[in-house]
């Protein structure tokens, strides 16, 4: 596969040429349809609206929304100037947001009026009082210098915000040479997404992706699902994660082809659209497969249009796979494996494997990327069949993590290979197999949860000498989150006390499912807890209370 050395307002331009009547972007639900050419008109508009409230090459625009209409608009907007689009996790609670804006030094927030149990334009209000007496672009933060302006994506005004309407309506100010001169000094090495991951540290870091990066990564997973300019992808996967930003968008454009949105994952919203828009191709982690699989109007719907798709984000059980393969006529489903740091895609699953291989491994490696396992103690390369961290090489690699040089250096070692920090193993046949993780992360449901970040709110309540979180398996999420809490002497807390004390201050998907008070932890000799043996554990005290998670 030949690599690409477009920008991403290259490829839009070029669709709008070259096809200006097809349809990028539909929303079934409200039928709001935008063709190549008045999607591309859009976004000229905006970004000049953006250059008109002070917006240059290099800036921070974050976006805090879910699938609405215009997230794409800015996306594309941002990457025609050079800016630089952060994207912000819809789960994210004011102390997490805190963080992101003054690491990530954002310029510009772009945000909606919330999500599901989150007031944005209140949390913004609290985090930047100055906002409410601020003039629209004369914002001064005290405590985020760096942010001058805040975007309300919608009709509505509030005090000290922009509104995409009147940004399009700046923009006609702003003359078409002055965006053309911008977009001659852009390259496709260019940063043009920042997306943050946690570590091992607990502390989220910025992962700077550029339009090579995740264009390839796109055309990439397009080309193991066979795609061409006639696909139509139900996307109901979240745009603020590569799985929808890069192997949903960056597979559509560098095809051509077409995407039919939802807002918010809804399993009817999912399965009428596909019938109504006649998709053929559906993304998802395994839990939205099952819960399409299982709605009970799901045999009203006709999906026969239905050939491809992602399923991604956790290993899909073989009776799942199999069901979306025959019920949902998706014989051509594909599994891809990566990291936020791979852009993201490291290895896929082919089209032609069986459903077994593409139930239980995570396939072979993406055009153009060098996969290796090795032994986390020697550095030596592993055997097939030996288990050890799964590496990687190629242009997928992220530019770096923004402003931590030392942490870049700890995960892309001196010869370019990515330490993923996850095992794995090769079968004889050349699939990689995930087996575990180096690092205690959870996955729940498609989310990363890094226990380090949990543990560190948690040890804020007073009551707390010691916390450690693990994941306990999870029929419905693949694993749930659990916390072991040892108490200071005298102290007296509550299972539900912890949980409120995170509700609304962390990410609710990051809130334990389950807490476990304890008197002492499992330790290694040298004085290390086993986290391992926390799991076991959490299994024998939910069996002893008549809970079945397995």
């Amino acid at each position: 596969m030949q690599l690409l050395d477009y920008t991403l307002g290259e490829l839009l331009e070029k669709y709008a040429i070259e096809a200006p009547d097809r349809e990028f972007m539909v929303y079934a639900d409200r039928n709001l349809r935008f063709t190549y050419s008045q999607f591309n008109e859009r976004v000229d508009q905006l970004a000049k609206g953006l250059l008109y409230i002070g917006v240059r090459p290099e800036d921070k625009v974050g976006i805090w929304a879910n699938n609405v209409p215009d997230w794409l608009t800015f996306m594309f907007a941002t990457a025609k100037i050079g800016a630089i689009l952060v994207t912000i996790n819809t789960s994210y609670k004011s102390s997490e947001l805190e963080y992101l804006l003054e690491n990530a030094d954002i310029h510009t927030l772009c945000l909606v009026d919330g999500f599901r149990d989150s007031d944005y334009v209140n949390m913004i209000f609290d985090l930047v009082p100055e906002l409410k007496n601020s003039q629209r672009g004369n914002l001064k933060s005290e405590k985020f210098p760096m942010l001058q302006n805040v975007i309300f994506i919608g009709q509505q005004k509030h005090r000290g915000m922009y509104n995409t309407a009147e940004l399009m309506l700046l923009g006609s100010h702003i003359d078409d040479f002055e965006l053309e001169q911008i977009k001659e000094n852009i390259t496709c090495h260019d940063v043009v997404n920042m997306q943050y991951t946690s570590g091992t540290t607990g502390f989220p870091k910025g992962v700077m992706l550029t339009h090579h990066n995740i264009l390839n990564n796109g055309y990439a997973a397009g080309e193991c699902m066979k795609f061409t300019h006639k696909e139509r992808l139900l996307v109901c996967v979240p745009l603020f994660h590569c799985f929808g930003c890069v192997l949903a968008l960056c597979a559509i454009i560098t095809h051509g082809a077409t995407m039919v949105m939802v807002e918010n994952f809804d399993p009817l919203m999912v399965l009428a659209s596909v019938e109504k828009e006649k998709c053929t191709a559906l993304h998802g982690v395994p839990t939205m497969f099952i819960a399409e699989l299982n709605h009970p109007m799901f045999s009203m719907f006709d999906l026969s249009s239905l050939r491809t798709g992602i399923m991604a984000g956790s290993l899909c059980p073989i009776e799942t796979m199999n069901q979306v393969m025959q019920k949902m006529n998706m014989k051509d489903v594909i599994i891809v494996y990566g990291l936020t740091e791979t852009s993201p895609g490291m290895t896929a699953t082919r089209t032609h494997n069986s459903p077994e291989v593409r139930a239980t491994t995570v396939g072979f490696e993406f055009p153009n990327v060098e996969v290796k396992i090795v032994n986390p103690e020697t550095g030596n390369d592993s055997g097939v069949g030996e288990q050890g961290e799964i590496c990687c090489r190629g242009y997928n690699l992220m530019k770096g993590y923004y402003k931590n040089p030392e942490a870049t250096a700890k995960v892309i070692d001196k010869d370019g290979w990515l330490h993923s920090g996850d095992l794995a193993m090769k079968t004889p046949d050349g699939f990689y197999r995930i087996t575990g993780r180096i690092k205690d992360m959870i996955i729940r449901g498609g989310e990363n949860i890094y226990p380090r970040e949990i543990e560190n709110f948690i040890y804020n309540m007073p009551e707390v000498e010691a916390v450690e979180v693990v994941g306990v398996p999870s029929k419905k999420y693949g694993e749930q989150v659990g916390a072991f809490v040892k108490l200071k002497a005298d102290q007296e807390l509550t299972e539900e006390a912890v949980q409120e004390f995170c509700r609304g201050k962390i990410a609710r998907y990051k809130i334990p499912q389950y807490i476990f008070f304890v008197d002492e932890f499992p330790m290694t000799a040298s004085g290390k807890i086993q986290k391992y043996k926390l799991r076991e554990l959490s299994l024998e005290l939910l069996a002893s209370k008549g809970i079945e998670v397995i």
